[in-house]
């Protein structure tokens, strides 16, 4: 089957709460524009922005980077997004609707279509979403995987959804 270039409409923000390494930010914008994903909003990030790594890790997805809307707070980056998504493996013991990611994709691309903003938040590499940034989320976006090694890269983890 020949290639088709695909035209991409409204789609998710991608949230990267406290992302440790520039690196991981980089292949995060990188699956990101493979997906015709282009709003990034990074939260706090440890080493700094802009951030050299980054823009190396992207790999060409240098309109992802250079278009990055950096927040200190979760709270700010949400405050103009109409239905947050917790990405996590990890099950937590709150009160949260849980969804897979078929299930949230075909929701997402409902609200969407509705002009619903959708985010996604994400946790830094080492530990995760923290569960203050979980109870901003509207749901949890629970990735099945291997109970006894669940432990992804950012990039990966952003590419799943």
């Amino acid at each position: 089957m020949p290639y088709k270039k695909q035209k991409f409409c409204n789609t998710p923000s991608i949230i990267l709460i406290e992302p440790q390494l520039g690196e991981n930010i980089g292949m995060a914008a990188r699956a990101m524009l493979n997906c015709g994903v282009m709003d990034l909003r990074i939260v706090s990030p440890r080493d700094g922005w802009p951030n050299k790594d980054a823009i190396a890790a992207a790999a060409g997805a240098t309109t992802v980077i250079t278009n990055a809307q950096i927040f200190k707070t979760t709270i700010n980056a949400i405050a103009d997004l109409d239905i947050i998504f917790a990405s996590t493996a990890r099950p937590r013991d709150m009160e949260k609707r849980i969804t897979e990611p078929k299930e949230a994709a075909i929701e997402m691309i409902e609200h969407i279509r509705n002009g619903t903003r959708i985010g996604i938040i994400f946790g830094q590499e080492s530990k995760g979403l923290k569960n203050n940034d979980v109870a901003l989320a509207d749901a949890v976006l629970y990735l099945p995987l291997n109970p006894e090694f669940n432990s992804l890269n950012l990039a990966q983890a952003v590419f799943a959804i």
